[in-house]
């Protein structure tokens, strides 16, 4: 909508007659988020229908295909199954060999990985009818997504996450990013993927760690929006720890449910406030990866967050003891760590992760704002954190580890 206004600005000595053109306009985001196995099979027709639906036109399409080495390794097949499923849709042609690219935290450090993926998206001619495909851990996709993101102001990317914590989380979200001066997610943009396809037999090969890392931010999201999805991860934490691949889809499905349903219900999916509500237990966690040089996973890090952030929420009167310590046991029960010594003060020195508050808040600007629990599934903001009382959370979890 266009509005023409005129102002009339007055001082003691002067009238001053100002137009102004104000414009506003809305931008529909829509994506789908496909649950499937196998899904490079032949006999497997979803990603082949999504994308000649994609092309009702006659423009030349292709599909430039980057994907997590890790995830290579244990399907080493893959290259010459995406290659010939891909020779199969009708209206695109896969664009090069596949690239293959290091997965793990440390690719979003990697400034010329950045560029050479920039670089492949102009030599192979990627526009905006055509499609990047990202396969691999939540690290590759954030990588892959602001490559595309970033190229000719937006190239549409496809998501096909291959670890727990990307299919429930991270990769059926809209943001890409990468690190940046020590400081996680400092580049990044918004911009939906296309499409999301969750292939559980991905999962399959993951290191058992990988695993239960992913299973933290099923549980971040079941306590800050669903106690029934929580007492049903206490009920099935022990096989879900030990890899029961039926439940984990249920999981995947539950946990990428409540987050998409968040992005879609919340009203500031692309985060213009000062709020994060999806980020319970991570303004540590982000800090406490890049001290551990990512030796934590994310998840790892994350579950620590959320363990001493429950403790702290008991101590503030805001959480039932007895909930922080049922907090703290699931968490165990799924082989997931509560403490790590990176959060303690020693001998009067702070922690190196209290700086994670400062950079939590810069990332958003505005007030600090801290997601904490007053009771399972129940969520609130705080905008100042007792150091003290931090303190004794920390030294409260310790002695529970």
């Amino acid at each position: 909508m266009l509005l023409l206004k005129r102002l009339l600005l007055f001082d003691e000595h002067t009238i001053i007659a100002m137009h102004v053109i104000q414009q506003t306009f809305s931008v529909p985001y829509t994506y789908e988020v496909f649950f499937t196995t196998h899904l490079f099979d032949s006999g497997n027709p979803l990603l082949k229908n999504y994308l000649e639906s994609q092309a009702a036109n006659n423009l030349s399409k292709r599909l430039l295909v980057i994907a997590d080495e890790g995830l290579i390794k244990h399907h080493p097949n893959l290259p010459v199954q995406i290659k010939h499923y891909c020779e199969t849709v009708k209206g695109f042609e896969l664009a090069g060999d596949i690239l293959v690219i290091p997965g793990g935290e440390v690719v979003k450090n990697d400034m010329p990985l950045f560029y050479s993926l920039v670089d492949a998206i102009d030599q192979y001619s990627i526009d905006r009818h055509s499609f990047v495909i990202g396969i691999g851990g939540g690290a590759v996709l954030d990588l892959v997504g602001f490559a595309a993101a970033v190229s000719h102001r937006g190239v549409c990317h496809i998501r096909i996450p291959g670890t727990v914590l990307s299919q429930n989380d991270s990769g059926v979200g809209v943001k890409n990013g990468i690190n940046y001066k020590g400081k996680k997610n400092f580049l990044g943009t918004f911009a939906p993927p296309a499409a999301v396809f969750n292939d559980a037999h991905l999962l399959t090969t993951l290191d058992p760690k990988d695993w239960r890392a992913g299973i933290a931010e099923a549980v971040k999201v079941a306590l800050i929006k669903d106690a029934p999805f929580f007492e049903w991860l206490e009920a099935n934490a022990t096989a879900l720890a030990n890899g029961d691949l039926p439940l984990m889809q249920e999981l995947v499905y539950r946990c990428a449910a409540l987050h998409m349903a968040h992005i879609g219900g919340a009203g500031d999916p692309f985060e213009s406030g000062s709020s994060r509500p999806l980020d319970f237990g991570h303004w540590s966690a982000h800090k406490l990866e890049q001290l551990s040089n990512f030796e934590l996973r994310h998840g790892e890090a994350v579950s620590i967050g959320m363990a001493v952030d429950s403790i702290y929420a008991s101590l503030l009167g805001w959480l039932d003891q007895a909930s922080a310590l049922r907090i703290v046991k699931l968490l165990q029960q799924l082989q997931l760590p509560v403490y790590h010594p990176l959060m303690e003060h020693k001998e009067g020195i702070p922690s190196p992760v209290i700086k994670g508050l400062e950079e939590f808040r810069e990332h958003l600007g505005g007030r600090l704002t801290i997601c904490l629990l007053k009771g399972i599934g129940v969520a609130a903001e705080v905008h100042v954190m007792d150091l003290t009382l931090l303190d004794k959370a920390v030294e409260t979890v310790k002695s529970l580890s």
